[in-house]
């Protein structure tokens, strides 16, 4: 008896669905992590502008603003009002960064109102010094923070974290893998559902963010890890590209590359628009309209005075 497929066969085999196309989703950062090293504050006016342009993209999660102390980030002082003003959308997932129990409480107060965001976003930097730079404490003291703020949290929000320098810090070198994925599983433990992997300082190089994200899924296989890559040396599509290569399904970007520039004005996040045309032109659908992605970009850049 013959083991070829007979005529039957072939024509089953011919119109049997094709498989999908991979999906990817590109989170927006442009509002938080962009304007955050912005000096001059853009009113809350031109932002929820600005965000109606991006949901028109077709975006499903945008960073929409910080709730830092307004005292320290002027930039943020408005971000009850940008939630409150944001329009919700079917299937988008605003999220608002809480660098401390007091912003998740704020949160908390929004909810109640009925314009609090979907999802807060923690941050946990991978190294003593960063956590001493960015925070103004140490890593344990942090994470006493940290385990407070997810149970204010968890239950009224999902809950989203990064963890900074998870490749190399500036001051203490590089970062051992074994913190990051010790760093994930406590996230993990919390309820942390969304685990972003930060190259903050834009020094991870494609094998390096393979060998990571290929053992951080084999040690937590049910947690949704984010690219979040730096670009200040040119990398941060390649080493995206990398992550995805190794399983990521999540990537976050700003338009226009805003935000987290080093000194001398060196480029610094991953530029969506560049991000999603490369995907794109690979056969990744990210369900954006590549159009209207570039016309948001260039009204980011006439808003911020940050030309390309």
């Amino acid at each position: 008896m013959s083991d070829l497929p007979t005529a039957a066969d072939m024509e089953e085999i011919a119109g049997a669905t094709a498989p999908a196309t991979p999906e990817l989703v590109l989170g927006e950062s442009l509002l938080c992590a962009g304007l955050a090293d912005m000096v001059a504050v853009v009113p809350a006016e031109a932002k929820i502008a600005m965000l109606e342009r991006i949901a028109d993209c077709g975006f499903r999660r945008i960073a929409l603003t910080s709730l830092s102390d307004p005292a320290g980030v002027p930039q943020f002082a408005d971000a009850e009002v940008v939630l409150r003003g944001a329009r919700r959308r079917p299937g988008l997932v605003f999220s608002a960064a809480c660098p401390d129990a007091l912003a998740v409480r704020r949160a908390l107060v929004a909810l109640d109102g009925g314009w609090g965001p979907e999802e807060i976003a923690l941050l946990v930097p991978a190294s003593e010094a960063e956590a001493q730079r960015s925070l103004g404490c140490s890593r344990a003291e942090h994470w006493d923070r940290v385990v407070a703020m997810a149970a204010l949290g968890r239950g009224n929000f999902s809950l989203a974290a990064t963890i900074s320098v998870a490749f190399d810090c500036p001051t203490d070198g590089p970062t051992t893998p074994e913190r990051v994925r010790e760093d994930a599983e406590r996230l993990a433990e919390l309820g942390v559902t969304h685990i972003g992997i930060g190259d903050t300082a834009g020094s991870a190089t494609p094998p390096r963010v393979r060998d990571l994200i290929g053992w951080l899924h084999g040690a937590l296989p049910t947690a949704t890890f984010i690219a979040q890559f730096a670009d200040v040396r040119g990398t941060g599509i390649a080493n995206t590209l990398a992550a995805i290569e190794a399983g990521l399904t999540h990537a976050d970007a700003t338009l226009g590359g805003i935000g987290g520039r080093l000194a001398g004005g060196r480029a610094g996040n991953t530029r969506t628009e560049d991000l999603a045309g490369v995907l794109e032109a690979m056969g990744f659908g990210t369900g954006l309209d590549l159009t209207k992605l570039r016309a948001a970009s260039q009204a980011a850049e006439a808003l911020l005075d940050r030309p390309r």
